[in-house]
């Protein structure tokens, strides 16, 4: 019989659903015997049976005594009495005292009077246990919710609609979405093949459409029965081990879905990790005393056939012939393109996971989605539910290992190295099917997920009511951070709440490019930091500018025409990440070809907020959204939109010790109000009314009339953002006068710390 029938779950079912079951009513109303004979409970291994069993053995040796000496005397029989032998009699003693077992349901005893009509109730009901699915089968066995709605649904088409609003229906109630594992916290060998994870992500590449069989039907070579199945959510398609699929049946549909390489979001700080983990409710999380057994066995078997084909060819070979009569359900691969395995990886390069900054950790996942992937462009940050497939058949082994008769002609056309990086391990980029998928509209994780739901919005208005405090400990806390520099620190705040609103043609608004120069050179002061503003981001990255990096490292992706793949570079980054260029390390050198083009593509993404992939043959702009930090000794060799003078109040003797004793000072509480104050910000709506622009035109013209070179049409746009951000820190989503005139008594101060300054490294200040 296929699965497990428990008693109680199936009494019940059966009650619930009124099935006619002969003596259920009866066994229901019956008072419910224990599943042993107290007599036959079992005993500890140090207990002695009691004496009547005892004697019926001494009476059962006797016997086959006797019967051993009239077939050749007891020495003979001792001799040919081996442990098997032995074996059997002591399972003959056990039934004795058990009971003999029932035919009904496998693995149950037979049970006395309304025992006999509760088992036989379980046995009519076990037929129905395949449609039955309990609670928790759509986490750990999505694929049965899955079937029941295709089976119930076959004749009509939306059967997929059906899913999806049931899941969507089944995220929704009361953290749910803290029950479903996530990829980014737990081991891949961890989780449980074909359940159901999450995954979050960003769009590292494209690949091109596949098809699937969206339906296929099987047939039964001895009784010419025909049954129909799902491929959507599947990478291989699943049959009986009777059953074939017929290739040329009217009923087979193809459809197509689109594969999305993703990747860990880069530059997430570590506080957004251990808070996704630590709301996390999964059954399934990562420890180090779990010890995983058939699943880890088995992708270390695969890795083993990687680099052992032949070995995993004999193994085909040898369960080939038996594979109907073991029971193991047959598969034919529904995409082609997935099987294809050209190469060994012994004879190529180690796989790359293309992640776009170095030293990154993670899973990359092979995300297949089947609706509205026309929404998702590369970069976008997504959240997704889906089924976790990490079968052995998709990892790739060498093509003269494979039946080359079997390949489409047209797939052989793909090269090798394609076949390599889009059908990667499975044990190493496993595949999910997406079922949902959504854009995520920030990376924080102590803010409502979406902040347009009236549960959010009560948050919001909560927080919103406590922010003057919250900003001014900011303030404190930067102030310090920057050696009692305050308006370094306000201009700080301003940056960090900056974000990209809108575009006119090509000029990007809202984007707040700070230079903090006068900064110590060859000091730790920098890297401490960045210390500081990874604990305040939920990304973040460090470019440290040298001559080496510049000249040796890869900013800009390209486009490899030979795998077929985008090759991620240092600034293909998630929208709203935190880059910190490092300018205190530049020494004298030569920038080589490629150090100018890296420079040059600084220069655009700080200036136009986008960045030209290389395509080869033409260069392909990538709008973005990335708040650039620039600390250096003097003016920056980047174009930045404000440049502040550090002016340090305090010279701390030990900077290191004065930097960590600042981090430790600060509370946990208050460092997530911190973050949770500079990501709301930047969600809010701001306008400005019709009054208090006509009074900022008013004033630039006043402006303009007692000194013509004192302020620019830039100097209006610069004065205008950092009073759009002044109002935005204030909680105050509308400009105001006052507001007005704080801007520009900030830039005035800015200015003039400028002017006291004189030429530093060459770079006139």
């Amino acid at each position: 019989m296929k699965g497990t029938v428990k008693l109680n779950s199936v009494a019940e079912e059966a009650k619930r659903r009124l099935v006619p079951v002969p003596g259920f009513a009866a066994a229901m109303a019956a008072p419910r015997p224990r599943p042993f004979p107290a007599a036959a409970r079992p005993l500890p291994p140090s207990s002695r049976p009691p004496l009547r069993w005892r004697l019926r053995g001494r009476a059962r040796r006797e016997e086959e005594k006797g019967g051993a000496e009239g077939k050749g005397g007891s020495g003979s029989r001792r001799h040919c009495c081996g442990r098997s032998e032995r074996k059997r009699r002591r399972r003959r003693r056990r039934a004795e005292v058990r009971g003999p077992r029932s035919g009904l349901v496998s693995g149950s005893w037979r049970l006395q009077g309304a025992g006999e009509a509760a088992v036989a109730a379980a046995a009519a009901l076990a037929r129905f246990a395949p449609t039955m699915p309990c609670v928790a089968d759509w986490l750990n066995n999505p694929f049965s919710i899955v079937q029941g709605i295709f089976a119930q649904n076959t004749p009509n088409s939306d059967w997929e609609k059906k899913v999806t609003d049931y899941f969507k229906e089944k995220l929704k109630e009361n953290n749910a979405t803290n029950w479903v594992p996530s990829l980014n916290d737990v081991p891949v060998h961890y989780l449980k093949p074909n359940s159901l994870v999450k995954f979050r992500c960003m769009v590292q590449d494209m690949f091109d459409p596949e098809f699937y069989m969206g339906v296929y039907e099987t047939v039964d070579p001895n009784t010419n029965a025909r049954v129909l199945h799902f491929g959507k959510y599947r990478d291989v398609a699943e049959c009986g081990p009777q059953q074939e699929i017929d290739m040329n049946s009217s009923q087979t549909v193809t459809l197509e879905r689109q594969t999305f390489y993703c990747v860990p979001v880069p530059g997430e700080s570590a506080w957004v990790k251990e808070a996704y983990i630590s709301a996390s409710q999964a059954r399934v999380s990562p420890s180090t005393s779990y010890t995983p057994s058939r699943h880890k066995r088995s992708y270390e078997e695969d890795e083993d056939m990687e680099q052992h084909p032949s070995k995993q060819k004999e193994q085909h070979m040898g369960s080939g012939g038996d594979s109907h009569g073991c029971g193991e359900p047959k598969r034919l691969e529904t995409e082609a393109s997935a099987g294809h395995h050209l190469i060994s990886p012994n004879c190529s390069p180690p796989l790359d996971l293309n992640f776009p900054l170095p030293g990154e950790k993670g899973p990359a996942c092979l995300v297949k989605v089947y609706e509205s992937w026309d929404t998702f462009k590369v970069n976008d940050v997504l959240e997704v539910y889906g089924i976790l497939s990490v079968d052995p058949v998709l990892s790739i082994v060498n093509s003269e290992e494979r039946d080359s008769s079997t390949l489409d002609p047209m797939e052989c056309m793909d090269t090798a190295e394609e076949q390599r990086v889009h059908s990667p391990p499975s044990s190493l980029v496993p595949r999910i099917h997406v079922i949902l998928a959504h854009k995520l509209q920030h990376l924080n994780p102590l803010l409502p997920a979406c902040l347009n739901e009236e549960e959010s919005k009560t948050f919001v208005s909560n927080f919103m009511s406590e922010l003057s405090p919250v900003r001014a400990e900011l303030l404190g806390f930067l102030t310090h951070a920057l050696l009692g520099d305050s308006l370094a620190a306000e201009y700080l705040i301003l940056h960090l709440i900056s974000t990209v609103y809108a575009r006119r043609d090509v000029l990007p608004l809202g984007k707040f490019t700070v230079n903090l120069s006068g900064c110590p050179r060859n000091s730790i002061f920098t890297e401490h930091i960045y210390r500081i503003i990874q604990q305040l981001v939920p990304a973040s990255y460090r470019l440290q500018m040298t001559i080496e990096n510049m000249n040796h490292s890869r900013f800009i992706p390209r486009k490899d025409y030979t795998a077929n793949r985008l090759v991620s570079g240092i600034l293909q980054l998630a929208s709203n990440t935190s880059l910190v260029i490092d300018e205190t390390q530049l020494e004298q050198g030569q920038l080589d070809t490629k150090g100018v083009h890296n420079v040059k593509a600084l220069g655009n993404l700080i200036t136009w907020q986008k960045v030209d992939y290389d395509f080869s043959y033409h260069q392909m702009e990538f709008p973005c959204n990335i708040n650039v930090l620039i600390t250096s000794e003097g003016r920056s060799l980047l174009p930045s939109d404000c440049q502040v003078q550090l002016q340090p109040q305090i010279i701390p003797p030990n900077m290191e010790e004065y930097m960590n004793s600042l981090l430790t000072a600060v509370l946990p509480s208050v460092l997530n109000k911190f973050r949770i104050y500079l990501s709301l910000l930047r969600l809010l709506d701001y306008s400005i009314s019709d009054e208090v622009t006509k009074a900022v035109e008013e004033d630039f013209v006043e402006m303009r009339k007692n000194d013509p070179e004192s302020i620019t049409a830039d100097d209006l746009h610069r004065t205008l953002l950092v009073a759009r951000f002044l109002s935005l820190s204030a909680g105050q989503t509308t400009l105001s006068r006052e507001r007005w005139l704080r801007a520009k008594q900030l830039e005035a101060l800015r200015k003039a710390r400028l002017q006291q300054q004189k030429c530093v490294n060459g770079n006139e200040l």
